[in-house]
């Protein structure tokens, strides 16, 4: 992860959010290990706070890696809600299965692997929250595939909203304030979701400066 807040801020986020569960301190570790980029307990707390928020019965992750972000709005779901999860490796998405197998919530959660984009057609909506966590330069393209899917009074949350492994937030923040730099693909790709988002005029956009910080979208209307 890249840490946009000092680390002091970062602890105290972590120590006043919702406390993680055995399986999510697992899930955190075996992150660490492979040096896997989970969202981290700062944003996962966000993301089940978020939820719960907007009483939500149904999610879908574009992009899912091994279901940690996944685990963390699991448990803010009722009993028969749904949660869709998305993965391109067929392995982290067997991993994410058996965790949140072990966590309980195997009976709300939708296996899906391959391409988000392509797997959001499927499924009717509205979902209540929306999790954009795909490849930066593609993020657009997600959003244009769910927009429609969105419940008024829902949520779209896009991660890396200010950095990355794949984006420089220096650039980043020249085009926030109205220069026009140059870009890589990574830093274009989440420039022109931040701009598509903003303007739409079916959403209110902010953006919080935790994790590698993360986009929230309100549907109005």
């Amino acid at each position: 992860m890249t840490e946009i807040v000092p680390e002091e801020t970062a602890r105290f986020v972590r120590a006043l959010g919702p406390d993680p569960d055995e399986i999510l301190e697992e899930m955190d570790a075996y992150g660490e290990e492979i040096g896997f980029p989970t969202v981290g307990p700062e944003v996962g707390g966000w993301l089940q706070l978020l939820a719960t928020m907007v009483d939500a019965r149904r999610i879908f992750e574009f992009g899912s890696g091994f279901g940690y972000s996944a685990y963390w709005f699991a448990r803010a779901l009722p009993a028969d809600g749904e949660l869709v999860l998305t993965e391109i490796d067929a392995d982290e998405l067997d991993r994410a299965r058996e965790y949140l197998e072990r966590g309980g919530f195997a009976n709300c959660a939708q296996f899906e692997h391959g391409d988000a984009i392509d797997i959001v057609d499927a499924y009717d909506g509205p979902f209540d929250v929306v999790l954009i966590d795909n490849e930066k330069e593609r993020y657009k393209d997600a959003f244009d595939a769910v927009r429609d899917k969105v419940a008024p009074g829902g949520v779209v949350i896009a991660d890396n909203a200010m950095t990355s492994g794949v984006q420089d937030f220096e650039t980043l923040l020249a085009w926030a304030e109205g220069d026009d730099p140059a870009m890589d693909a990574g830093t274009q790709g989440i420039a022109d979701y931040l701009g598509m988002v903003r303007t739409d005029p079916a959403f209110e956009t902010a953006v919080m400066p935790v994790g590698e910080g993360i986009a929230v979208s309100y549907r109005v209307t």
